[in-house]
């Protein structure tokens, strides 16, 4: 995620300081993300370092004031028309702990598996639930409320696709254990006769 481009994209709509920079990133994209204030003011000093934004001057009740430089806006308008890549995906906790789970000795994968579902199955129902009350609150809502709206259905559609990804690894496990069962049952071949040798008393 990127703090610092979600952060210029808030101050490209008026001057802020720390906390309302926090306030205001979770008042759109639910909870989802959660900033501490220690790293929103972290980035902040950054963005004045490059030259994205500036310290100017402090509000009435003395808090120091962000705003957003010209390079900052060309930054912000170069973040939105570039695609996200998927060159470097992030690290993915569950697709590592598989991995290593398969060619760890000893570690039941099934149940490293039906753990994950059952606890992927609580937060989708959760997100579930919290979609269909964003809906029955949607009469007026403003754009904040559609942005946590479409975060929710980031959310449902990640977990929907780690049940069926689960569900897929369960299968190729029970193939894979099949396969070796059977390669594990055919008798080992018999090993070919030297050119030239006598075959053995009885053969024929």
């Amino acid at each position: 995620m990127s703090v610092k481009h979600a952060l210029l994209a808030l101050l490209e709509q008026e001057p802020m300081y720390g906390y309302q920079l926090r306030a205001e990133f979770e008042r759109r994209t639910g909870t989802a993300w959660p900033l501490n204030v220690g790293q929103v003011y972290t980035t902040l000093t950054r963005l004045e370092r490059d030259g994205l934004a500036v310290a100017g001057g402090e509000d009435g009740e003395g808090h120091l004031v962000y705003r957003i430089t010209d390079d900052g806006r060309a930054e912000v308008a170069s973040w939105f028309t570039t695609p996200v890549a998927r060159t470097q995906p992030p690290r993915d906790e569950l697709a590592i702990k598989l991995a290593l789970a398969v060619t760890v000795p000893g570690v039941d994968v099934d149940t490293v598996i039906q753990q994950q579902r059952s606890a992927t199955m609580a937060a989708l129902q959760d997100y579930t639930r919290l979609k269909r009350r964003a809906a029955e609150a949607a009469d007026g809502a403003e754009r904040a409320d559609l942005a946590w709206s479409l975060v929710l259905d980031s959310l449902v559609f990640g977990a929907e696709a780690e049940i069926r990804w689960l569900d897929h690894c369960e299968a190729r496990l029970r193939r894979a254990a099949v396969e070796q069962g059977r390669a594990a049952a055919r008798p080992p071949a018999a090993a070919p006769r030297p050119v030239g040798e006598a075959p053995a008393r009885g053969a024929r």
